[in-house]
């Protein structure tokens, strides 16, 4: 991908005024590993991301040392993290990571502001996506606070099954994807298996009866806790 025309591959950006693309055009993308972290709790943000390809997650760590993965930036998404960083001067709270070998274009925060005073698309473009992360945000607090670990891990796994119906992901994984403990999900792996849902394999977990999955996923309470052992 070319330095001069990734704004023409970004929804929102294709429409810029003719001055503000000439000023985007000249930053060219970059390439980070994966692994690579991009932000930590603490840190002051230096720039706008916006990710072209690949996958950056952000997760937030509790005192405990539980994670949970609070969004992940995909092509064309902005870090709500990042945006709240430049707008008010807020420092990170949380940690992202690219999670695949990720291409992103930085924006340095002179160039940011400047932007948001002159260029009316440009600012319509960080508004919505930092709306429609927001979005993203409160539904899952509400996810969190709302409904059943059960139906959060079955959707977890119905999401993340490859066409074989296997799950290449460890129960740290899927308890940071939830927002909950390893511990909890290793408990609730297990019932789920001796109830004929899934099958537990070393490293993978494999479905078996996802239409029971698909049921589980759908069953929301109202402020459901789980018994006293998990916290």
């Amino acid at each position: 991908m070319s330095g001069d025309d990734w704004t023409s591959n970004v929804a929102g950006l294709a429409q810029l005024e003719p001055a503000a693309k000439d000023v985007l055009a000249a930053l060219h993308p970059v390439h980070l590993a994966q692994g690579t972290v991009l932000f930590r709790p603490g840190d002051m943000a230096a720039g706008f991301l916006i990710v072209l390809a690949g996958r950056v997650a952000v997760h937030l760590t509790g005192r405990s040392g539980r994670e949970m993965l609070l969004y992940a930036v995909t092509p064309g998404d902005t870090c709500i993290q990042t945006t709240l960083g430049l707008l008010g001067e807020q420092a990170y709270g949380g940690e992202a990571f690219a999670e695949t070998p990720v291409t992103a274009v930085q924006i340095p925060k002179g160039i940011f502001d400047r932007l948001m005073a002159s260029s009316q698309v440009f600012r319509s473009f960080v508004f919505r996506a930092f709306g429609a992360r927001m979005s993203d945000v409160i539904q899952l607090v509400e996810k969190v606070a709302f409904v059943r670990i059960e139906a959060r891990l079955a959707a977890a796994l119905l999401a993340r099954a490859d066409a074989d119906g296997q799950i290449a992901a460890t129960h740290q994984d899927l308890a940071v994807a939830i927002g909950s403990a390893r511990e909890v999900v290793s408990r609730r792996l297990e019932a789920f298996q001796k109830a004929g849902y899934v099958a537990l394999e070393r490293g993978v977990v494999r479905l078996v009866d996802a239409a029971g999955l698909r049921q589980r996923a759908t069953m929301d309470g109202d402020l459901v806790t789980d018994p006293a052992p998990d916290p």
